[in-house]
């Protein structure tokens, strides 16, 4: 049996979750709850990733692996889901997979600057560079990429249907649709997939 630590509400985790119910793991993977911060990581599992951050998987059979994108191969070649498609379409998956996992982090910096960050010292010239980041991404799915996103299933759409997600759990008043129809429409129908249904974040 494998262990996932992660929480409701990252979407790194949600990553791997929505992975391990469209490969048909789920009931070969135990859900083990950890919560933290960069300022207190004393709940995270840290005898499974010394960075103190999740998801972590651990295996039975070797070391723990992290981070969510190495969880999600591993996750994928076990399953033989076909998530991580041959190349040359291999490339386009990945690169979606990197450009969500960035959207999510800019975010995620986002949200520490005015959780963690005493008031007095909060920088929002540093909160809106993140979010010209996501801003930029968002332009570029919207013009380059809903060829790939309306494809068969692969990691790169679910990375994005997740990154887009929590874009409208944390920053819902940004508005990310203006001005992106086809995406917005994308994920409208990617949302109602099962397995993003049952792992809607909580908290």
């Amino acid at each position: 049996m494998l262990r996932l630590y992660t929480s409701p509400t990252t979407p790194f985790g949600r990553k791997a979750m929505v992975l391990i119910l469209e490969a048909g793991l789920a009931d070969q993977v135990e859900i083990a709850q950890a919560t933290g911060s960069p300022l207190d990581s004393s709940k995270m599992p840290l005898s499974q990733n010394p960075l103190g951050k999740i998801p972590a998987l651990e295996r039975g059979d070797g070391p723990a692996v992290y981070d969510s994108r190495v969880i999600c191969r591993y996750l994928d070649d076990r399953a033989g889901a076909g998530l991580y498609p041959p190349a040359p379409r291999l490339w386009e998956t990945l690169t979606l997979e990197a450009t969500a996992d960035g959207m999510i982090e800019a975010a995620i910096l986002m949200l520490y600057e005015d959780r963690l960050r005493p008031e007095e010292k909060r920088f929002d010239g540093w909160v809106e560079g993140q979010w010209a980041k996501i801003a930029r991404a968002l332009d570029t799915l919207e013009g380059r990429w809903m060829s790939h996103l309306n494809g068969p299933l692969d990691m790169g759409q679910i990375a994005i249907g997740v990154a887009l997600s929590y874009l409208d759990f944390r920053f819902d008043a940004r508005g990310w649709r203006e001005g992106r129809p086809e995406l917005a429409r994308w994920h409208e129908a990617f949302a109602a997939r099962e397995s993003m249904v049952a792992t809607v974040p909580q908290g």
